[in-house]
């Protein structure tokens, strides 16, 4: 009996990771990034995330693209985020994407304290002549986001205040590539999309 079910689990656990790691085999890039590519990844609950971990997973297939979880690196310490490493980063790098899921209409605690800490008393010279690109997921659907959802703008426009900072530091603002009324079984195309934007 007990054998049995070890075996069960044992299927389950394989079929699990087969979920996962087929789609990613299956967008895997073999082209590299078209400039060097900063991908900060923020989750407010990543023992949860399936979307931003599968877009991560993707992000990380595409050569030239260098990949940071600030959850992963820093917990949820706001405080803890190392502004000098950070910044070393950003300017080893051309284009600059932040990768989460839309939260409260926003981008996420940790971002926006990863934002204070990296832009702190050094201006806007910084990102000057860097591309920024906002990637987001929301569950919500036109009932929420568009001219005629509850919030009466299109989910790209919630993140204007990220185009205004882009914008006053010098960057180019690229258009923000967002996924709404998500779901797990679209997944394969979402990762296909974000590697394309990569490597255009």
């Amino acid at each position: 009996m007990k054998l049995n079910n070890l075996c069960r689990l044992l299927s389950l656990v394989i079929l699990l990771m087969c979920s996962v790691i087929l789609p990613i085999r299956e967008v895997m890039s073999a082209e590299h990034a078209r400039v060097k590519t900063l991908v900060i990844v923020s989750h407010p609950h990543p023992e949860s995330s399936v979307m931003i971990k599968g877009l991560q997973q993707a992000a990380n297939t595409v050569p030239g693209v260098t990949v940071r979880n600030l959850e992963t690196l820093y917990g949820f310490d706001t405080r803890s985020i190392s502004s000098d490493e950070e910044r070393r980063l950003i300017q080893e790098n051309e284009r600059i994407v932040f990768l989460f899921p839309t939260h409260w209409f926003n981008i996420t605690p940790m971002m926006k304290a990863w934002l204070n800490e990296t832009w702190g008393n050094v201006g806007p010279d910084l990102w000057k002549g860097k591309e920024m690109l906002i990637v987001t997921t929301a569950a919500g659907d036109e009932s929420t986001y568009g001219i005629n959802g509850r919030t009466g703008i299109n989910l790209a426009d919630m993140f204007t205040p990220m185009k205004a900072s882009a914008l006053h530091a010098g960057m180019t603002w690229l258009p923000p590539l967002t996924f709404q009324s998500v779901s797990r079984s679209k997944l394969p195309e979402y990762q296909r999309q974000l590697i394309e934007r990569l490597t255009q």
